[in-house]
């Protein structure tokens, strides 16, 4: 039997995958939980083989969670769940130590086939997402400028361009207002931008946010 772990913000999103396992005979869901503290503390509770992390939970630094888990439980597989099918987030989720990379649109037909890859020690990433990844591998284009944020980098400039304050951002990622201000000034340079309002557009036409 496999043992799932679900890590989502949304009860209902947490009981429709409960439904979909339920009509398998060899998936059961065996731990919820609403945030990525709440999910860290779990893990020590049980043993599970498959952890599902959406990344759009509150107060939750989802690189930083997944890079803990993947310190902690290593050879437990982690699914991404995601609204985002931006490259950006699929590349730097498999480099924190993802296992499979689901949009939430294409869960319901393949949750249960992704979890079985993932236990195999495979990897899966949705058929939609993988097509839009072939770009990657163009070698004659030029890299754009925000594969050159770190990961840290490209946190804060999510927040950033979510309207979030210098104050706000320290708050959430656990850093010192400082310290973010010295980020921004990176992200702007390293994006070519040389404001808020451009870094959002250059956001916006690389298909950094939703």
């Amino acid at each position: 039997m496999i043992k799932v772990l679900i890590a989502d913000d949304y009860p209902v999103v947490r009981e429709g995958l409960k439904k979909i396992f339920s009509g398998t005979n060899h998936i059961v869901v065996a731990g919820e939980a609403e945030n990525g503290q709440e999910l860290l503390e779990r893990i020590k509770d049980e043993d599970f083989n498959v952890v599902l992390l959406d990344i759009t939970m509150p107060n939750t630094n989802w690189l930083e969670v997944l890079k803990e888990l993947k310190r902690r439980i290593p050879k437990v597989p982690v699914v991404i769940l995601s609204m985002h099918r931006g490259e950006e987030y699929v590349t730097r989720a498999f480099k924190a130590g993802a296992s499979g990379y689901l949009t939430k649109e294409s869960m319901l037909d393949e949750l249960v086939q992704a979890v079985d890859k993932v236990v195999e020690g495979r990897k899966y990433i949705s058929p939609a997402i993988a097509e839009s990844l072939v770009s990657l591998f163009d070698t004659e284009k030029e890299t754009p400028p925000h594969k050159l944020l770190s990961d840290r980098e490209y946190e804060v400039m999510s927040l950033m361009v979510k309207g979030k304050k210098p104050k706000e951002i320290a708050r959430e990622l656990f850093l010192s207002p400082n310290t973010v201000n010295t980020y921004r000034a990176r992200i702007l340079e390293k994006t070519k931008t040389n404001n808020i309002a451009e870094l959002v557009h250059y956001a916006i036409k690389n298909n950094l946010i939703e």
